[in-house]
């Protein structure tokens, strides 16, 4: 056996490995069985018996050793030490088989609970660790089922699938040859298919699955439910498996008849298979000259793998390269965002177990996102990769700061990593750190530079998604005062930190990449060192902290009366390439869970919400310290801290999101006294420490705002201590960016609100999302402070200061009224008040500006007075001019409040409602005042049920009509007094209408003809005079030869004077068109006949010759309306043909209907 072996090859790195390795159960007849823990260690009462030192010697060889070695080292092995050997290579543990068999379905950061109290230095990979571990400290998604095969529920994904298959029986003729396992599994009959079996082979070594085939073709990177079915057989029910050593053992053991009897019957069972390749292997031993003669000994696939082979599962490498592929070219459509976030967090997974899979797996990855043919494309086209491309990238480079950093690597793995590392980085397509913009942040190696804001930005060099795990490659673990700190629960409080020592790791370390060792470690498996490390880091903070405050007690005095101020940190935690702060929580966090362990549970949509228990911190003397306090304590240090905002889009939404992504996390938490404590203490200090602080008194002018952060504090400390949660929130409502332009504009949506900044501040990208957040705030504080006036009006004066879009304050006054006035109580006043002043601020606002949403403004603005009361509406009428324009105040305003749903909704008497109407109507006289002419026709409509108002109204628009105002608008109120019952008012300002009037003889179907038929209808109406004094006025002002014949028409069909004026006498006698006034109108309408027809047959086409000869009888039945009309006309057509001889065809036209 050993000699066939060792002509296999040594595979290359990242290949497919021959077979699979890792340790199984233990076997019934010679040592303890399964138990019932399937394989998590806890043994039957029958097997509680200790294991005998063969066992025990075998479990350690199976797992570290191949059996070539064990082969070369010893020249006879005893059968029975061989098949404890080979009994315990296979894999031990359900929760590899579930990692191989299905995407982690848990949200990321949600680990299952690690045991402070274990050691992960020790080698051994702890039990609660080996679930689906935690996904990264950059990117968060649920994992999803992934491709073919993970689809649906987690009922429906392999690792689920095969424990059915297992306990229903479906695996049967289990048999292990050496480290081959095999076996047929049947998929039970379904109401659309047959029952089908499959046959499954499993190879294994040192406790590693290396090589799976299963009868079903799947292709998918996880195994099918058949592999899973058999492997967990074989963990489950060992003493139930026949088991032999491997084939050559037992072919040693034949004699020459026995191995020919079996290879003739082998042929004779598979002859159509192997009779051809038993044939041509017969030929080539036979042949003294055959190559595989030169070789002693023959290969045996039960063996197990040779020495050189690399140990390590079995990788499907093209299906996660295809599936990669696949996933990126969806372009973040169905789901594959999710699907790529859910391979990552099988990387980490991966890396947790200490599996080299996980390094293996990350590269295939990345190799797949770099051959991205987007990338070229956004690079050629010049624009930036979608948000949700954006994070996969950060997550990936991550992951290779975790990988890279891994504290046993070798020092080849690393060289080699750190090689395809700039290689990528290299390329041109390589996305930026930053996204589009390629501004330098400080090197991960040192500590923050202060000379780098001045560098020109073409001098920075370029950082890539790779360059923190290229820097992180000159990191080490071999610092001797970083390995004091992992390596023991010492712990110092830093009260007692001496001068010049260093609680946390080397000085060219600064926090981001301190943190990235804490997530390197935990990702790897090292639980307990990484959170020594976060200890060691966040007591260093405490450090700064108290350092930072003691600085600025010395400059306080000088920097508050320069009320400005310059921040030390060139970067912020919060939105880091590297997370430190998202890092540190979960670190210390899944320390203290107490959920139930649920890493097998691979069901999807189970998303709970994590308990947590205080855990003591080791060796802390205080006894109120716990790793939940500690979690929430750097959480509230690190939002807290004073930064400048990030240049380029990406890194400013980078920003916001992560803050959302820590205020999440600190929501699940269950504030209990311990952490109110905490929470409070690091609030009071956040307020005192000036400028390392974004809530110190004076902040730098472009500091990132802290409105999500503080409206969480406000919200955790109103129930505990409400005076420090006002004091927060308040001092959190500032803007610096925008306060030199405050009240210079005004934006009516937030999100132009950039548009305001001055342009030497041209890059916050995120402004409208700020403001939204600044908005929120305030929406938080003025609910928490309803029927508190003091509070409300505190929190309406930040309101008033610090917000500066017309639009978020409008939200924030709907808001306050809706809060205010709940439908099924009364309404709270003080709130309502605040609505209505935030309200009236709007209004003063947009009252000068263009905003289109200003008319529902005006409106809500009166329903809120309304409900505030009478006082209200008659303050809004008696100082329109500073919130309405005139048109606003006449037409909403006024109109809305003199309804009668007003009148009802208020319950007035009638005192109350005079003192209503006269306000509104001597707001109608002002308005038509100053502008008649939108406002006269409102202004007369306000005022009809008061005498002297409405004659002063009708007197304003009788000054205005020869000045400012159009004949629509004229005739609109001529109109309307005519409505009323005023014809002789109507009249007049029709008259007036007329004047302003122009009509062209080629306006046929000018609006205003309408108008000028009514107002010559109305002088008719109204009798001969009347008649008389319109007709010039339409003669003068319509030259439209159709529109005057009309006119003449309606004259002639009906006796003037039927409107019945009181004290006048009708005639009853119609009009005759040659005498006054009609002879005026009839000579014009046939001089415009005749002057258009002569205009029209300038430019006439043929086409037109059946309309124009139309048109010619309509002038005829016009010019017959005179005495001698009808010889007029045949001079007119006389003169046309002579003078347009010249159009032939349109002349005889001409003659054939008029002669």
């Amino acid at each position: 056996m050993a000699e066939g072996r060792r002509e296999q090859q040594p595979h290359p790195l990242f290949s497919v490995p021959p077979a699979s390795k890792r340790p199984c159960l233990r076997p019934a007849p010679r040592g303890p069985g399964p138990g019932l823990g399937h394989g998590c260690g806890v043994h039957n009462a029958r097997y509680r018996s200790p294991e005998s030192l063969l066992d025990c010697a075998a479990k350690a060889v199976a797992e570290k050793w191949a059996f070539e070695r064990v082969e070369e080292r010893f020249e006879r092995i005893p059968e029975p030490v061989q098949r404890r050997i080979v009994y315990w290579s296979f894999p031990r543990n359900e929760k590899e088989i579930c990692m191989y068999s299905s995407f982690q379905c848990r949200v990321a950061g949600d680990e299952a609970p690690v045991a402070a109290a274990g050691s992960a230095g020790s080698g051994a990979v702890p039990a609660t660790t080996a679930a689906a571990s935690a996904a990264g400290s950059t990117t968060g998604t649920t994992a999803t089922a992934g491709a073919a095969g993970t689809l649906g529920t987690g009922d429906g994904l392999p690792f689920r699938r095969g424990i059915r298959l297992l306990e229903t029986g479906c695996v049967e003729n289990v048999l292990q040859v050496g480290f081959h396992l095999s076996g047929t599994v049947t998929e039970p009959t379904t109401s659309s298919e047959p029952a089908v079996t499959h046959k499954v082979a499993i190879s294994f070594d040192r406790c590693k699955i290396t090589s799976v085939t299963c009868g079903c073709g799947n292709r998918d990177i996880f195994y099918c439910a058949h592999v899973v079915a058999l492997s967990l057989y074989r963990i489950r029910k060992p003493e139930q498996v026949k088991l032999r050593l491997p084939i050559s053992e037992t072919l040693f053991q034949m004699n020459r008849d026995q191995l020919q009897k079996l290879v003739q019957y082998l042929i004779t069972a598979h002859h159509t298979e192997v009779l051809p390749t038993a044939q041509k292997l017969a030929d080539e031993i036979l042949s003294s000259n055959s190559e595989i003669n030169q070789v002693h000994g023959a290969p045996d696939p039960t063996a197990g793998a040779s020495i050189d082979d690399d140990n390590c599962w079995h990788l499907d490498e093209d299906q996660v390269r295809e599936q990669v592929k696949e996933f990126l070219s969806q372009g973040g459509y169905y789901g594959s965002g999710k699907q790529l976030n859910s391979m990552f967090a099988k990387v980490r997974e991966m890396l947790r177990m200490r599996d080299s899979n996980g390094a293996r797996m990350l590269t295939l990855i990345t190799e797949q996102f770099m051959a991205d043919p987007r990338l070229s494309l956004w690079r050629q086209q010049g624009t930036g990769m979608t948000d949700k491309c954006r994070q996969l990238w950060d997550e990936l480079g991550a992951l290779w700061v975790c990988v890279v950093l891994n504290p046993h690597c070798k020092s080849e793995e690393k060289s080699c990593w750190l090689k395809q590392l700039k290689k990528w980085g290299d390329m041109d397509v390589c996305p930026l750190e930053d996204g589009n913009y390629g501004s330098e942040l400080p090197n991960i190696t040192n500590a923050l530079p202060q000379s780098n804001l001045a560098q020109d930005s073409l001098s920075r060099p370029r950082r890539t998604v790779f360059s923190r795990a290229v820097e992180a490659c000159d990191l080490h673990w071999q610092d001797s005062h970083l390995q004091r700190i992992i390596s023991s629960d010492y712990y110092m409080s830093p009260a007692y930190q001496r001068e010049g020592e260093n609680l946390l790791f080397n000085p060219q370390d600064h926090v981001p990449t301190a943190c990235a060792r804490v997530d390197a470690l935990r990702s790897h498996g090292y639980s307990r060192e990484a959170l020594r490390l976060a200890v060691a880091i966040i007591n260093t903070l405490r450090l700064q902290q108290q350092r930072q405050m003691d600085i600025y007690k010395h400059q306080k005095k000088e920097l508050l009366q320069r009320g400005v101020t310059s921040t030390t940190n060139l970067e912020g935690w919060v939105g880091h390439p590297l997370d430190p702060i998202g890092c540190l929580f979960i670190t210390l966090t899944e320390t203290c869970r107490i959920d139930e362990d649920i890493s097998m549970n691979t069901r999807e949509g189970e998303s709970r919400p994590p308990v947590y228990q205080h855990v003591p911190v080791w060796g802390s003397p205080d006894s109120g310290e716990s790793y939940l306090t500690l979690a929430l304590e750097v959480a509230l240090m690190g939002m807290g801290q004073q930064r400048i905002m990030p240049e380029g889009l990406y890194a400013q939404d980078k920003v916001c999101r992560n803050e959302e992504q820590i205020v999440a996390k600190l929501q699940e938490l269950e504030l209990d006294d311990l952490l109110v404590h905490t929470l409070r203490k690091q609030a009071i200090q956040l307020l005192d420490a000036g400028p390392f602080s974004g809530l110190g008194e004076v902040i730098h002018r472009e500091s990132v705002p802290m409105h999500i952060f503080a409206k969480y504090l406000f919200s955790a400390l109103l129930p505990h201590d409400a005076d420090l949660a006002y004091k927060v929130a308040l001092r959190a409502m500032r803007l610096p960016v925008l306060e030199s332009s405050a009240g210079s504009a005004d934006v009516g949506h937030p999100h132009h609100s950039i548009s305001i900044v001055p342009s030497r501040y041209p890059r916050w990208f995120t402004l409208g999302h700020l403001e939204s957040q600044q908005c929120e705030l305030a929406s938080t504080m003025l609910t928490a402070a309803k029927g508190d006036m003091l509070r409300l009006r505190t929190v309406l004066e930040a309101i008033q200061k610090n917000i500066h879009s017309s639009s978020l304050i409008f939200k924030l006054a709907q808001d306050a009224f809706k809060i205010a006035t709940p439908a099924d109580s009364q309404p709270d006043m003080t709130l309502l008040n605040v609505a209505l002043e935030l309200g009236l601020q709007v209004m003063r606002m947009t009252l000068s500006t263009l905003n289109w949403r200003r008319r529902e403004m005006v409106r809500w603005l009166v329903t809120c007075a309304t409900e505030v009361g009478l006082r209200a509406l008659v303050s809004i009428l008696q100082s329109w001019y500073t919130l309405f324009t005139p048109t606003e105040a006449t037409s909403i305003v006024a109109a809305t409040v003199m309804s009668h749903n007003t009148i009802l909704r208020l319950s007035l008497d009638y005192p109350q409602r005079e003192e209503l109407a006269s306000c509104a109507r001597t707001l109608a006289l002002q308005c038509a005042m100053k502008d008649p002419q939108n406002c006269a026709l409102s202004a007369l409509t306000l005022c009809e049920k008061d005498h002297i108002t409405f004659e002063t109204a009708y007197q304003i628009v009788i000054d205005a009509a020869s000045t400012g105002m159009t004949y629509s608008q004229l005739f609109t109120i001529a109109r309307y007094m005519e409505h009323r019952g005023y014809p002789l008012r109507s009249f007049k300002l029709a008259s007036l209408a007329m004047t302003h009037l122009n009509l062209a003889y080629n306006q046929d179907t000018h609006p205003a003809i309408n108008d000028v038929l009514w107002a010559c209808a109305l002088s008719h109406s109204l009798g001969k005079n009347e008649l008389a004094a319109i007709i010039p006025l339409v003669v003068k002002s319509v030259h439209c030869a159709t529109v005057l014949s009309d006119i003449l028409k309606r004259c002639t069909m009906t006796a003037p004077g039927l409107a019945g004026i009181p004290g006048r006498r009708n005639s009853g006698k119609l009009m005759s068109t040659d005498k006054a006034p009609l002879r005026q109108l009839l000579d014009a309408t046939i001089s415009a006949y005749i002057n258009t027809t002569h205009s029209r047959l300038t430019h006439i086409s043929p086409r037109h010759y059946g309309e124009f000869i139309e048109f010619l009888s309509k002038a005829r039945v016009t010019f017959l309306l005179a005495q001698d009309g009808h010889i007029q006309f045949a001079q007119f057509i006389d003169n046309l043909k002579q003078i347009y001889k010249g159009k032939k065809k349109l002349m005889m036209l001409v003659r054939e209907r008029f002669g």
